[in-house]
């Protein structure tokens, strides 16, 4: 059976064939270990990856004796977007990410399974999700770096297990941890006197095991959540739910993509710049270059634009999935 590598693994390969430091090393084997296909043609490949990722980290280890160690909460971002998937032991959270994305958390029946921080990649059409697990939410039991980790998130998943007898005080808690964080779910208004470090994000609920579940008890947890927050039924076992739930997490990012063009060239469909929505011209030339910014003269848009190769001025608004043609 063949690897059927993406053309993402490959990139984070040539990182970390290029890479000078161990850190850097690092993060691109974990890159290469969440991207790496899951079937039996991968297993010896995988297997050869966490060998070399346990003597980095055990190198790594070594060097750093007696320095300070790296935030254990910081979690770089990737992709388009970063969520955080919270919860209490046994929601199902490592299984939702190994459903989701490419990644193989540890997971077991035992409570705590996580331990920390795991980073997968979602794929979603032609552009992939960061969704990060994260050590149980408990009472008496809630790792301390867990508020800022879900403040510098893009989004916030909020993973219940709807067969469980104690969702409401788990969703009290997670509350409580929000709270802790300084996220304010974007569904709804900011106080007229909101701090500014208040982080407005968007923040959905997924009530997984629903398989198990003839629909009692996930109406349930739908009363037991606040009404504002998007509600999702799903099952991690079962895939129920999941294909729904894949353009939610990259529309609630509010996101664009947008294909770059040379004149005389077709665009690269494949690899869309990733800009915030509502960005400009001028903000896809700088993500191209700062000189072709700082040249820049007009572009020419298909796609959204009044008609094919409409020529536009820096301050044109980008629209989803526009190829873009920059003439400096």
């Amino acid at each position: 059976m063949t690897a059927n590598l993406t053309p993402q693994y490959h990139d984070a390969e040539e990182r970390y064939k290029a890479a000078s430091s161990h850190g850097e090393k690092l993060e691109a084997l974990k890159e290469m270990i969440a991207l790496l296909p899951k079937h039996k043609g991968t297993e010896k490949l995988y297997a050869d990856l966490k060998k070399r990722l346990a003597k980095l980290e055990e190198e790594t280890e070594h060097a750093a004796r007696g320095a300070h160690r790296a935030d254990p909460g910081h979690v770089r971002r990737e992709g388009a977007g970063q969520w955080v998937l919270l919860g209490p032991p046994n929601a199902g959270k490592s299984s939702l990410l190994a459903a989701l994305t490419h990644a193989r958390p540890e997971v077991g029946e035992y409570p705590f399974t996580t331990r920390v921080p795991l980073p997968g990649m979602m794929p979603f059409e032609d552009v992939q999700v960061q969704l990060v697990d994260t050590p149980a939410v408990a009472a008496g039991h809630t790792e301390p770096y867990l508020p800022n980790l879900a403040h510098n998130a893009d989004g916030v998943l909020l993973v219940l297990d709807v067969t469980a007898d104690d969702v409401d005080p788990s969703l009290a808690l997670l509350d409580e941890l929000l709270g802790r964080a300084r996220v304010w779910p974007r569904t709804r208004p900011l106080p007229r006197d909101a701090p500014p470090f208040l982080a407005h994000r968007p923040v959905l609920v997924l009530a997984n095991k629903c398989d198990l579940d003839d629909g009692t008890f996930t109406e349930l947890a739908r009363e037991a959540a606040a009404p504002d927050l998007p509600f999702f039924p799903v099952s991690a076992a079962r895939g129920a739910g999941l294909d729904a739930l894949r353009p939610v997490l990259f529309s609630e990012l509010r996101r664009i993509r947008v294909y770059a063009k040379e004149p005389g060239h077709k665009p690269d469909l494949g690899r869309p710049f990733v800009l915030a929505d509502g960005a400009t011209v001028h903000d896809l030339a700088e993500r191209v270059h700062h000189d072709v910014a700082a040249a820049l003269r007009f572009a020419r848009i298909w796609g959204h634009a009044k008609f094919d190769g409409q020529q536009v001025d820096r301050h044109h608004v980008l629209a989803d999935r526009d190829v873009v043609e920059l003439h400096a």
